[in-house]
């Protein structure tokens, strides 16, 4: 809580909006040895997702207070975690980026391992091994653009920018951190870790990971692939395109198909998060900028779902549809509404802010925001008309409490007001995304 607050502080009194370059800089020797520095900065790109880490954060922490076994640890982990994703957001250095990625990766594994559902240990396990597969790549290609043309290595984010690859070596580095990215976004066909993960979780896990750790893939195809390497991006931006258009469908086909209402929910996340990744291969402010607005609204939303699918877990411990009526789930009006909002939240930001304005890619896109509302829909109606498991009365289950009520009010409120006024959320990064493009218009001009 007490980090939230100093970070708003910091936001409201100490960050410039409508300056695109780096702010609030750290910059300290780390290992002479490697002339490896501590580079910390915060800039219209970054600034977003911090904040949602810490609301999101605060909010998880306040989720797992019924979390009796080993609490302490459980908190504990929470926050390395948050340490982890906070670094990456703000990292200036490609290995220090490295290292903030991987630290991440460990908190979430025991997290799975140690307080996760009869699965546990496989799921925890096909996480890290998908997840730190991918790293091998994210340092792969750190070690090549550092080592590239130098006798020492050059690892800060304002240099690398400016350098020049011959084109093979820059598509070789960007498949490399591509397949990274792809992992944790998730991109199909790499998404399988991430139902059998958001299956298994305790929910406050869940909304961490729904909230936050998706979105570092995302981010770090604008931060690196875009922003390092142009060129290639422009090559990549057509099959970007198509990927996401093909997820969109295919997750929202599959969502439908499953029982249990935590890997639906998963499912339906992979399906949303193809439009961002259409909107990252756009390369365009429209797209670039919906893009971004996507991945603060999901964040909310997907943490929203995850939270309430939690509590009537605590209540039925069940989460299997099908076999659950409108007795045994307390919290389904809940889980109703909030999905209502997030089959509508692709485009919340109204018509102006459509993230690809080509005929046949919009056309495809409607067809899985069609999709949406038929899996959701569904659901609903499995929670409310399904079979009845129990034959306990309705005062059985209890109410919502403060503790529940207070989060999500929380979540409600930046969604409704995102929706309301996006304009705050994209004034953020309005100016970085022009800069980030001028790198394509330059290089389009020159050729």
């Amino acid at each position: 809580m007490l980090e939230l607050l100093l970070t708003t502080y910091v936001f409201c009194y100490h960050f410039q909006l409508d300056d695109p370059l780096i702010q609030l800089v750290e910059d300290y020797k780390w290992i002479n040895f490697f002339d490896f520095d501590w580079r910390l900065g915060i800039d219209g790109l970054s600034i977003g997702p911090i904040l949602l880490t810490g609301f999101i954060t605060t909010l998880a922490t306040l989720a797992a207070w019924p979390v009796t076994r080993d609490s302490r640890l459980f908190h504990f982990l929470m926050l390395a975690m948050y340490s982890g994703q906070i670094g990456s957001f703000s990292s200036r250095d490609l290995l220090l980026f490295f290292i903030m990625w991987e630290l991440e990766l460990i908190p979430v594994y025991l997290l799975l391992s140690m307080w996760g559902g009869k699965k546990r240990l496989y799921s925890a396990t096909k996480f890290i091994l998908y997840t730190a597969g991918g790293s091998v790549f994210l340092l792969l290609g750190v070690l090549g653009i550092g080592l590239y043309g130098s006798n020492e290595p050059i690892l800060n984010f304002e240099t690398s920018a400016n350098q020049s690859y011959p084109v093979a070596l820059e598509i070789i580095f960007y498949i490399g951190f591509f397949v990274a990215f792809a992992v944790k976004s998730p991109i199909i066909p790499l998404h399988t870790w991430l139902p059998d993960t958001h299956g298994e979780a305790h929910y406050s896990t869940c909304m961490l990971l729904a909230g936050i750790l998706l979105k570092m893939g995302a981010y770090g195809l604008v931060r690196i692939n875009m922003e390092l390497l142009p060129h290639a991006h422009s090559i990549f931006s057509p099959w970007l395109i198509i990927v996401g258009t093909m997820q969109i469908i295919y997750a929202a086909s599959t969502s439908s198909g499953q029982r249990n209402l935590k890997k639906r929910i998963a499912y339906s996340s992979v399906s949303h998060m193809g439009f961002i990744i259409i909107g990252i291969g756009s390369i365009t402010d429209t797209g670039l900028n919906g893009a971004i607005l996507q991945i603060i609204s999901h964040g909310f939303l997907g943490a929203a779902l995850f939270f309430l699918a939690g509590t009537s877990y605590d209540r039925i411990r069940l989460v299997y549809l099908g076999r659950d009526g409108r007795n045994s789930y307390p919290n389904a009006k809940n889980i109703h509404n909030v999905q209502y909002l997030f089959d509508g939240f692709p485009c919340i930001t109204g018509q102006k802010y459509l993230l690809m304005p080509k005929i046949l890619i919009t056309f495809v896109m409607a067809i899985g925001m069609i999709l949406t509302p038929i899996y959701s829909l569904s659901m609903s109606r499995q929670m409310f008309y399904g079979y009845k498991l129990f034959n306990a009365p309705n005062s059985y289950f209890f109410d919502s409490g403060p503790r529940e009520l207070f989060v999500l009010i929380s979540i409600f409120l930046p969604v409704i007001g995102i929706g309301i006024y996006p304009d705050f959320v994209l004034s953020l990064s309005v100016d970085k995304v022009e800069a980030i493009l001028s790198n394509f218009f330059i290089d389009s001009f020159h050729e």
